[in-house]
């Protein structure tokens, strides 16, 4: 069995984060969120992989994952050029599949158990596709499974504004060749786009055997500023503390915290877990982290108060205020433009950015 790695799409909801790379290379509990899905695909035995990719951040993805070597797989590059719709990803890789059996997954999902057990349970013999799919109480923001009385599935329709089900579509596929044939059959949608779905109801009003695995266990769509953070936090209370960096004394260290090589935590400085810090960062005396807060490579802190919040990493903040429920880019510089007391400030900042609070 291969793999498909979904790594298009503009992003547009994580603006202007995504303005200087894709939304996939976002990370959280500081591993992008590409990796994740990589990881699980070895995980579930397949270590042949190809990575679509878009017109956003095209080179980044490269240089982030390479050849694949550092995760155990093999990859393979292909460009989509605009997201013309899944489907039409899964398309662009039809010579790289041949006649293996694969697994679609999109890069901007993360299941808390992976994907193993689905793929264990599949037999391309007795069917042409799998959809991964999970109970939500908000089905009308997702792609919805309609299930006859025999629990088979027979119909799926795209944010429904009256879902037949809470049945939501993952955003994790199993696929045989038949699947090239039902895209060739369809048409674009309202959006210009080739659905996933549209292609997959082709193979069922073709009488191909769907079948479907509800997933068990978290899953999160990493579209918005809000289902990131979400997903930080649920990482981190999975979080198992190891420590690299120094901790001087004087500095207050409480809960699951992990900190990075080469990084320090100056006396006077708190952290409370679950939290991360990465490699060669300094956190000053006055600096209160945590919890629920992911702090990237390179970070220089000062005496500010950062919680349930992501820095992604070679920024510095020096200011004595309360950021919380942020997402920081890399690269950014957020200083202190007056003495008043500290409130909370909720950012979301894009790559590069210099910000006076």
């Amino acid at each position: 069995m291969k793999g498909l790695l979904l790594s298009g799409g503009s992003g547009t909801r994580l603006r202007p984060l995504t303005h200087s790379g894709p939304k996939q290379l976002i990370p959280v509990a500081n591993k992008p969120v590409l990796v994740y899905a990589l990881e699980d695909l070895k995980r579930a035995g397949i270590t042949d992989v190809a990575v679509i990719l878009g017109l956003n951040g095209r080179e980044q993805v490269i240089e982030r994952i390479g050849d694949g070597t550092q995760y155990g797989v093999n990859v393979t590059y292909i460009d989509q050029g605009a997201p013309l719709g899944i489907a039409h990803a899964v398309a662009c890789a039809e010579d790289f599949m041949g006649e293996a059996p694969f697994v679609v997954y999109l890069g901007d999902n993360i299941l808390r158990h992976g994907i193993t057990q689905l793929v264990a349970d599949f037999d391309e013999n007795k069917s042409d596709a799998v959809v991964a799919l999970q109970r939500v109480s908000d089905p009308q923001r997702y792609g919805v499974a309609e299930l006859d009385d025999g629990g088979h599935l027979i119909q799926l329709v795209e944010k429904p504004k009256v879902p037949k089900s809470d049945l939501a579509l993952v955003g994790v596929y199993l696929f045989t060749r038949s699947i090239f044939d039902a895209i060739q059959k369809i048409e674009p949608s309202w959006r210009g786009e080739l659905e996933i779905t549209d292609a997959i109801q082709k193979l069922i009003d073709n009488g191909r055997v769907v079948k479907h695995h509800i997933i068990q266990g978290w899953w999160k769509d990493t579209g918005m500023p809000e289902d990131i953070l979400e997903v930080n936090r649920l990482l981190l209370d999975d979080l198992t503390p190891v420590i690299y960096g120094t901790i001087e004394e004087g500095a207050v260290v409480k809960g699951r915290v992990s900190i990075g090589k080469s990084t320090v935590l100056r006396t006077g400085s708190v952290v409370y877990g679950p939290s991360i810090i990465g490699n060669n960062c300094t956190i000053d005396a006055g600096t209160y982290i945590g919890p629920y807060t992911s702090i990237g490579d390179d970070t220089h802190i000062a005496g500010a108060h950062i919680e349930n919040s992501i820095v992604v990493g070679e920024s510095f903040i020096a200011c004595k205020k309360t950021i919380v429920e942020s997402l920081i880019g890399d690269k950014t510089q957020i200083r202190s433009m007056d003495q008043k007391l500290p409130k909370g400030h909720r950012l979301i900042v894009g790559s590069g950015s210099s910000i006076g609070l």
